[in-house]
């Protein structure tokens, strides 16, 4: 695939994101997909793990601990086997009603045609702070 094929592929990801069809974004990553999101453990979805089924959870807990506010990829960098995506996130935490918002970077590694592996970099102590539950006195 050319480096601008592997920029379709992702927006098309992106672009099911949003519509919530996690199906399509499944069908853009490898069996053995490695997927590693940074952050502590306060952040229910954060961390690494490998495989659809993986993936696919990672995408269930997201949806059920935050209410996403924007999404929005701004820039696309392609090189070879690499797209790296420059983009603002917002989200409301389910369970303690706080608003988060960051900037990310995503990183995505193709085998052929398809995601084999992806990191995201953003401001974890924001989202960890979201979702801090106050102490009880």
């Amino acid at each position: 695939m050319s480096e601008q094929e592997h920029v379709r592929v992702i927006k098309d990801a992106y672009d099911a994101f949003r519509r919530g069809d996690v199906p399509t974004i499944l069908s853009a990553i490898t069996d053995d997909v490695e997927w590693e999101t940074q952050g502590p453990p306060q952040i229910p979805y954060a961390g690494r793990v490998q495989g659809k089924e993986a993936v696919a959870q990672f995408f269930r807990t997201l949806s059920q601990t935050e209410d996403v506010e924007a999404f929005e990829p701004r820039r696309f960098f392609a090189e070879g086997d690499m797209v790296v995506v420059l983009g603002h996130y917002a989200a409301r935490v389910k369970a303690t009603g706080r608003k988060a918002e960051a900037d990310w970077v995503h990183t995505f590694t193709f085998r052929g045609d398809k995601v084999a592996k992806y990191c995201e970099y953003m401001d974890t102590a924001a989202y960890a702070k979201a979702y801090a539950v106050p102490a009880t006195v």
